[in-house]
């Protein structure tokens, strides 16, 4: 796990999210949310989110896929894709 990866998951962790278990992942976080849980309102306001939350990150970044499933369904949202993520988009 890279240092970048790891102030992720300690973000996420004291996030204050009930019910939002997550976890480390190979290189990626997987986050596992309540089955009630909007996808699509994840989906559509993680950019901005996830900005705010990386205010007080102060160490390299790097390539970072984050993992989102509630139980019946899951979407991926890479930080920082590096040129393989982007050839294939």
């Amino acid at each position: 796990m890279n240092a970048y990866q790891q102030k992720w998951l300690e973000i996420m962790q004291n996030a204050n999210l009930p019910g939002w278990k997550v976890k480390a992942l190979d290189n990626d976080i997987y986050i596992d949310m309540p089955s009630v849980t909007d996808l699509k309102i994840i989906r559509d306001n993680l950019p901005e989110t996830l900005a705010a939350m990386s205010l007080d990150i102060d160490i390299p970044v790097s390539r970072l896929k984050f993992i989102f499933h509630n139980g019946f369904e899951k979407f991926e949202y890479i930080l920082n894709p590096d040129s393989t993520d982007l050839s294939e988009a």
